[in-house]
């Protein structure tokens, strides 16, 4: 399923009963709107921009053109003071989420230019073009009595990074929403026996995110193994010598295994378009399929850098975490907790299979291991670190009570000594420090995957979540 562009409802609101009275004031008010579509603008982005509404019939007609144009999200331009029944038939029809934009069109008013106006009638003209702030209260009223959802950003049309950036992270939100609700998820395997925090609903994933989830055989992909020819196969590993530093004691024919899987694994995704993947499978006593499962670090590693997350161990809820933190761009690696460094006050985090190889330190060293700890099969696998600087983690919780949430941290991962053991291995510090994190973040009841991506984004998690209908909780600062 193809990802359609963001849909933007956009109109502002007035009061019908002020065109006659104040000359050039409806005008006036349709430039602020044309300017916040303007700004709005963006490759991916469609506005469907309805205008000034200024009676309650007007807002009826609204809803159900917002209704036909299929919007994802309302953003609500508040230029003057207007009806709160301009307003509710409008969202109420649309049934979306709406962020409420309060918006001054100056960062003041120039008090003496309008006291020597002299012109009381003027003068109130002026004072409504800069009367945005007014009917918000009446708006929330209305939306919170009605059970609507709501969301605002309150700040200046103009020069105002603060504002804007907020809304950005509104655009971007609805973005990554759209990507997860025509996103393909491959099943492929079965869970990790007797990992039990990893187990999920998928009739509740979908529910929430959208999307599809295909089911795939292991079969399937060993049967696409036995179709690659010689020529793919070294095209293939001269490629993983081209995007890893592969080691010198790495064998040949476990480069060529590893990339006849990999092709394989690329055909598969072709297949069945998808988007991301979770996995896991023991294999034995079927040489193809183990063949296949022991080759396939690499070629999944390939697929997450390059958009396709791959999930190990089965784990679904964090192929949706890598999945969102990727299309947020900033990666989304698996990891997990490894040790604690109590010299340092940092936790050691990664995981073995594969890694998110776009946002490592460095070039990512490809390692052959004798056994695959836990796992059957033995072969390559790859080792980095995530690039130093500030990072995001990101789990989604299924909570006790049946629901999904969203569990963030922002954190620093952070240059030292790792464990050269043929895995991901980063070391991260937070600001409440490591005993406390810890405690925070197992207190939500995680599984113990989660993803991690580069930069700190738990403002746009947070809206993501806001628009899905998740809670969304951030541990790991300093309270």
């Amino acid at each position: 399923m193809k990802s359609q562009p963001v849909r933007i409802g956009l109109f502002g609101i007035g009061l019908d009963a002020y065109w006659p009275q104040f000359e050039g004031l409806k005008e006036r008010l349709e430039g602020y709107l044309g300017s916040v579509e303007t700004k709005l603008a963006r490759p991916g982005v469609e506005i469907v921009n309805l205008g000034l509404i200024d009676t309650p019939e007007k807002a009826h007609e609204a809803g159900h053109a917002f209704r036909r144009e299929d919007v994802d999200v309302i953003f609500l331009h508040v230029t003057t003071y207007a009806l709160s029944s301009t307003v509710l038939p409008v969202v109420r029809r649309a049934r979306v989420p709406v962020i409420v934009l309060n918006l001054s069109p100056e960062a003041a008013i120039d008090y003496t230019t309008f006291n020597r106006m002299g012109d009381r009638t003027k003068m109130t003209g002026e004072w409504l073009a800069h009367c945005s702030a007014c009917p918000v209260p009446e708006i929330a009223n209305v939306f919170r009595r009605c059970g609507i959802d709501f969301h605002q950003v309150t700040g200046r049309l103009d020069h105002d990074p603060e504002a804007w950036a907020e809304i950005d992270e509104w655009i971007d939100a609805a973005r990554v929403a759209g990507i997860m609700a025509s996103n393909r998820l491959g099943l492929m395997g079965h869970y990790y026996n007797g990992m039990l925090d990893i187990a999920t609903d998928t009739t509740l994933q979908c529910a929430v995110f959208g999307g599809h989830m295909e089911i795939i055989e292991v079969e399937e992909l060993a049967s696409l193994r036995d179709e690659v020819g010689d020529e793919e196969i070294r095209g293939r590993v001269a490629h993983f010598h081209e995007v890893f530093e592969v080691q010198d004691d790495c064998p040949q024919a476990e480069l060529e295994r590893a990339a006849r899987t990999s092709v394989a694994l690329d055909r598969l995704v072709e297949r069945h378009q998808l988007g991301s993947m979770a996995y896991y499978h023991m294999g034995t006593g079927s040489p193809g399929n183990e063949d296949a499962i022991s080759s396939i670090i690499l070629g999944n590693s390939l697929l997450t850098a390059r958009g396709i997350p791959v999930a190990g161990e089965y784990e679904v809820k964090n192929a949706q975490a890598m999945k969102i933190m990727d299309s947020f761009g900033v990666g989304g690696s698996f990891t997990e907790y490894y040790a604690m460094d109590w010299n340092d006050d940092v936790v050691l985090m990664g995981h073995d299979g594969p890694g998110h190889i776009a946002i490592a330190e460095g070039r990512t060293k490809v390692r052959p291991l004798g056994v695959y700890h836990g796992k059957v099969g033995r072969g390559l696998s790859v080792e980095m670190s995530v690039r130093h600087g500030p990072v995001t983690l990101l789990s989604v919780v299924e909570s006790g009570d049946g629901g999904l949430k969203l569990l963030v941290a922002e954190g620093e991962s952070v240059p030292g000594p790792i464990l050269e053991i043929g895995n991901t291995n980063s070391r991260y510090r937070f600001p409440c420090g490591a005993r406390r994190f810890v405690n925070d973040w197992n207190s939500h009841g995680p599984a113990h995957h989660c993803a991690v991506g580069v930069g700190h984004i738990a403002g746009r998690i947070r809206k993501l979540g806001k628009l899905l209908g998740m809670p969304t909780v951030v541990v790991g600062n300093i309270i």
